[in-house]
């Protein structure tokens, strides 16, 4: 009897048949992308609002576009969902030698220092060469302080950092009275990565932490626009003042 996963990939190969979906018959690996992206930032929300039953249909649909890319793939001959397995599996034993090899009690971060000098040595590559290039910025600069603090390029605490952002915020000051763009540009980045690197000593995840006041921010900008609706009131017609005084209720609600 075939189990579960062994219904999917068989489904998913019927879908890409000629007696199967037009749609799922044209689709690429490039025309994927935007819903395997898609798909893993709902899982995210998902585990925001701890919502379980919304967090096991989304893990589902990420797992279709896993079952897919790999049927494109075994179409071409190239590999198969039985490849991938294998070498996720492969990948696991050779990351957790404290597990399957040498039976250590090991601590988190050591851990993951473990698997960064384990993957240096088995892929031979850069430090940084496998961090995606399409990653969002806040999460690749917080990816990349990470694996160089690893290996000790970094910040011996975080006090540190409070006085580099106040360099690089005097820096910003001085480049903004030449009203020049391209300056302007490289210091304001400086300071937002001087502010992922805080963050990161704090142990607080930027991308998190920013997601988090996007959604309170949102929340009361909406409190806004409801209030105002009640009395009959658009945005525009209404002072800064009033909405300033209406952002300070909805703060405490």
């Amino acid at each position: 009897m075939k189990n579960n996963f062994e219904k999917l990939v068989e489904i998913m190969s019927l879908l890409r048949s000629e007696n199967g979906c037009p749609w799922d018959r044209v689709q690429t690996h490039q025309s994927l992308l935007p819903y395997l992206i898609e798909e893993a930032y709902e899982v995210l929300d998902s585990v925001e609002a701890e919502d379980d039953s919304k967090l096991k249909e989304e893990l589902g649909d990420l797992l279709l576009q896993v079952v897919f890319h790999s049927q494109i793939a075994r179409e071409e001959r190239r590999f198969d969902i039985e490849g991938v397995i294998e070498n996720l599996i492969s990948k696991l034993k050779i990351r957790h030698p404290h597990v399957f090899k040498n039976k250590e009690k090991l601590t988190p971060q050591q851990v993951v220092d473990n698997w960064e000098h384990i993957k240096k040595k088995t892929k031979n590559r850069m430090v940084l060469s496998g961090i995606p290039r399409e990653l969002p910025a806040l999460i690749k600069a917080f990816r990349v302080q990470e694996k160089v603090g690893r290996l000790g390029f970094d910040w011996q605490k975080a006090d540190d950092i409070f006085e580099k952002i106040e360099e690089e915020i005097g820096e910003f000051k001085d480049v903004r009275k030449k009203k020049n763009k391209k300056e302007l540009e490289g210091e304001l980045g400086d300071i937002f990565f001087s502010l992922v690197n805080l963050s990161r000593h704090l142990g607080v995840n930027p991308e998190m932490v920013l997601r988090k006041t996007i959604s309170k921010f949102i929340k009361r900008f909406n409190y806004i626009e409801k209030e105002l609706s009640k009395k009959g009131k658009s945005l525009k017609e209404t002072s800064l003042a009033e909405m300033d005084r209406l952002w300070e209720d909805a703060k405490r609600i």
